[in-house]
């Protein structure tokens, strides 16, 4: 009962416990890196079956004292170097902790190693097992030989191993998953355990390294390590919090070697751009990255500006409108009393001709097929279902005023994923020519971005829509003809305009050098 409530033997039972546990810290390393090559329902069971088993071993160690204790005796003498078994372990324990962290991060740089997925090759489980035996074996010579310095009874010892090794137990499941869950911290495990192999090896040849020095080491390179895995879980949540179609639209157009990524969020696996114009056509780019940024867009983006919309006024002369609907190329027409805003209704170019023959009333033939009316707010997307169910009417865009402020087909809708289709009546919005490219002032900025390659020109605070915008933006006034603009390595030059609105612009690309943002 005395040595029981003796306080130098709890003191030393404490005292023991930490040291094993701290001794035991870079074998809980390599025990995470080990169980992550095993399949994720293996790696419990491994650790338990491997540190049980190395529990076995300290205590086995620990009943033969006296075996312990030769360890310590020179063995083998090499000049006027002397190893002791205790030496010799130490050496061949670290050469192999060397040699297997050197070949993890091979395996890791080299990429050979996939991390997860189902076409991942595991290995065996009591390979692995063994492992943790053996390199155990090597750690708990240390932990053992501690123990026989710090306290004469043999049962704290034991004590205190068991309790070591059991709290080992429970840390290295969490401490595995972790592991596997952060490839960055693999990598640097598998830098602590070069250091520790290091640090076995010069202890084996006699020039030992003071335990604080290693752990210090750890830690500090652990506490960067947390900030990185903060910033980048900070990063994340931020990034959660756009619309999964977002992100989801935002990856593939990434894929595909377009958008870049946000600057600061992690990217586990970017594709090059020599891949992606292997695999997709430029047509095939432009036409996916349309399709998924649909959504994105209003549809004052992609809808007929009201100055390009063709009409009929039933104020005009009977030959005028012969005249007018002949040269026109639509098939359908609205019909109005002197401007668009004094809609009527829609009505298709034979119907005018026969109307017109009869001598009917062009109001009431109108009116048989009224408008539909849309709000300039809605997105590209949502008009769909209204453009399925227009059944040959046409379909209007209003403001909040009831103002028309265009018409959308769905001849839009495709102009808008696989670019412009001009009428007959029509030139290219944008024309490619030996000194860059010569685009309409009403050409739309997402056209525009996509043809010339770039992802700089629409903003989602900005209210204007077209290239005409963008370039009254910069002036107080409507530039004038030869007025020139920049936007990062591209030029503007307005090379017609009037009082009223900018008709062409010249944009060249500028030499990088000359370039800014």
């Amino acid at each position: 009962m005395e040595v029981i409530f003796d306080p130098s033997i709890w003191v030393g039972l404490l005292t023991l416990v930490v040291l094993e546990i701290v001794l035991g810290i870079d074998n809980l390393l390599f025990v995470a890196v080990l169980a992550e090559k095993l399949p994720p329902h293996q790696r419990d069971m491994a650790r338990k079956i491997g540190l049980s088993l190395a529990l076995i071993m300290r205590l086995g160690l620990l009943a033969a004292i006296s075996w312990m204790v030769t360890l310590v005796e020179p063995l083998v003498t090499l000049g006027t170097l002397e190893f002791s078994g205790r030496d010799l372990i130490l050496i061949g324990g670290g050469l192999f902790l060397v040699f297997k962290a050197t070949m993890e991060l091979h395996e890791r740089l080299e990429g050979t190693v996939a991390i997860g997925g189902a076409g991942r090759v595991y290995a065996g489980f009591w390979m692995v097992v063994s492992q943790i035996i053996v390199l155990d074996a090597v750690f708990s010579l240390d932990a053992v030989i501690t123990a026989v310095g710090m306290v004469n009874e043999l049962w704290v010892m034991m004590l205190a191993v068991v309790i070591a090794m059991t709290a080992m137990i429970v840390a290295s499941k969490p401490l595995t998953t972790f592991v596997s869950a952060h490839p960055t911290v693999v990598v640097l495990c598998l830098g602590f355990l070069l250091m520790i192999g290091f640090s076995l090896i010069s202890d084996g040849f006699g020039l030992h390294i003071p335990k604080g020095y290693l752990y210090g080491a750890i830690g500090f390179s652990i506490l960067v390590e947390t900030l990185n895995q903060v910033a980048q879980r900070n990063a994340v949540k931020e990034e959660l919090k756009r619309p999964m179609r977002e992100r989801t639209a935002e990856a593939i157009l990434r894929l595909m070697g377009g958008r870049q990524v946000q600057e600061g969020l992690p990217v586990e696996a970017e594709v090059s751009a020599d891949l992606s114009q292997d695999v997709f056509a430029e047509e095939e780019r432009y036409m996916i990255s349309g399709v998924l940024t649909l959504a994105d867009r209003s549809i004052r983006r992609i809808m007929t500006p009201r100055v390009d919309i063709s009409f009929v006024d039933v104020e005009w002369a009977p030959d005028k409108i012969r005249a007018y609907v002949r040269e026109s190329p639509h098939s359908l027409l609205p019909v109005c009393r002197e401007s668009l805003d004094n809609l009527i209704g829609v009505i298709s170019a034979s119907g005018l001709f026969a109307a017109l023959e009869e001598g009917a009333d062009l109001v009431e033939a109108a009116e048989q097929n009224p408008p539909v009316l849309i709000s300039d707010k809605l997105d590209a997307m949502r008009v769909l279902d209204t453009l399925r169910n227009a059944k040959g009417s046409l379909v209007f865009v209003v403001d909040e005023f009831g103002t028309v402020q265009g018409l959308v087909t769905p001849l839009d809708v495709l102009e808008a994923i696989a670019g412009d289709f001009p009428d007959a009546d029509e030139t290219p919005d944008i024309e490619a020519d030996a000194y860059g490219w010569l685009a309409k002032g009403s050409t739309d900025l997402y056209q525009l971005e996509q043809t010339l390659g770039v992802h700089s020109l629409v903003r989602p605070e900005d209210d204007y829509l077209t290239l005409a915008g963008l370039l009254l933006a910069q002036n107080d006034s409507i530039p004038r003809v030869g007025d020139a603009f920049q936007f990062g390595d591209l030029h503007f030059q307005v090379v017609e305009a009037t009082r009223w609105k900018i008709d062409k612009v010249r944009i060249s690309r500028l030499p990088p050098e000359s370039a800014r943002g």
